[in-house]
C-alpha cells in the first residue's frame, strides 16, 4: 500500500478531479489516537491482495492538516470524524466509514471498476 499525503486544500481539488478517472481513498488520520492508528494498520494489513490495485490512497495527518480535514468535510458533504475512511469516486463521497467499522471488505464493496 502506498499513501500519499494530502496537505493542501489545492491538492484536494485534484484529488477529487482525479477521482473521475480512478477511485480515491482519503484517510484522515489523527496521529495521537490509538484507535486512529489500530484503523490504519487494519487497512495496511487488509490491503494487499485485496484486488484495490487501482485505487490511489491519500492519507491526512488531522494534527498537521486540519484546515484540510476542514475542507475535505465542506466539498465531500460528510460530517468529520476521526479516523475516517472516504471513498471518492467521480467527484463525489461514495463510502465513508469512521473508527472500528474502517475495513477493506466494506470499502471493495463500494469500489467501481
Amino acid at each position: 500500500m502506498n499513501w500519499h499525503p494530502l496537505t493542501s486544500p489545492e491538492q484536494l481539488d485534484e484529488v477529487i478531479q482525479e477521482s473521475k478517472e480512478t477511485p480515491v481513498v482519503i484517510f484522515k488520520h489523527s496521529t495521537s489516537c490509538s484507535i486512529s492508528a489500530t484503523a490504519k494498520s487494519r487497512i495496511e494489513r487488509q490491503w494487499e491482495g485485496a484486488g484495490l490495485d487501482h485505487v490511489k490512497t491519500y492519507y491526512l495527518d488531522l494534527l498537521r492538516y486540519r484546515p484540510v480535514s476542514n475542507e475535505v468535510a465542506e466539498v465531500l458533504q460528510v460530517e468529520h470524524q476521526s479516523p475516517q475512511l472516504l471513498l471518492v469516486q467521480d467527484g463525489v463521497c461514495t463510502y465513508n466509514a469512521s473508527h472500528m467499522s474502517i475495513g477493506v471488505d466494506a470499502l471493495k464493496k463500494k469500489v467501481t471498476a
